[in-house]
């Protein structure tokens, strides 16, 4: 009788803690700063104050995005410049977020806005209420926004941590 021989054991299969099967979302957060002491932030229906955010679609820059997530001012939405990038790998998904910030606005620029979502009311606050109205992470991208434009950088984060910091050209 002839010995049968055994297939050899399969290796073990080495994958991460998560495959990215969904496509990734890229979305787009406003800092729309009101003088140099307040912040414009959307009021959902019952009462939660969110960053105003968006989507960037295909083919679209973040500062393009940002036009249609407050709109309502004849010219456009003073967008300054990108202050900061937040990547967070999700379960299924990696969801990246630039933030960018506008030139200040007046109170009257600023109650002429409307948020991309009808049933949300736009509130000016005082920048000290506004972040502590925010939920945490959202507090921690517009405190991280806030002091890049302060200090001329651009932050970029992964999963809550601070990568790396870059300083930006004044333009």
């Amino acid at each position: 009788m002839t010995p049968v021989a055994t297939p050899p054991a399969p290796a073990p299969q080495k994958r991460g803690p998560y495959d990215n099967w969904r496509p990734p979302i890229t979305g787009v957060g406003v800092l729309a700063p009101v003088g140099a002491t307040s912040l414009v932030l959307p009021c959902l229906p019952g009462g939660a104050l969110v960053l105003p955010t968006g989507t960037v679609q295909e083919g679209q820059s973040p500062e393009e995005a940002a036009q249609a997530v407050l709109t309502g001012l004849p010219d456009g939405l003073p967008v300054r410049r990108r202050v900061a990038v937040d990547q967070v790998q999700m379960r299924r998904r990696k969801i990246t977020t630039h933030i960018v910030v506008t030139a200040p606005l007046t109170v009257r620029e600023a109650r002429a806005l409307t948020y991309r979502d009808p049933r949300a009311g736009v509130q000016v606050l005082l920048t000290a209420q506004a972040l502590a109205a925010l939920p945490e992470r959202a507090q921690m991208r517009a405190l991280l926004g806030l002091q890049a434009l302060a200090i001329g950088a651009m932050i970029y984060m992964r999963d809550g941590e601070i990568q790396r910091l870059e300083s930006v050209q004044a333009a």
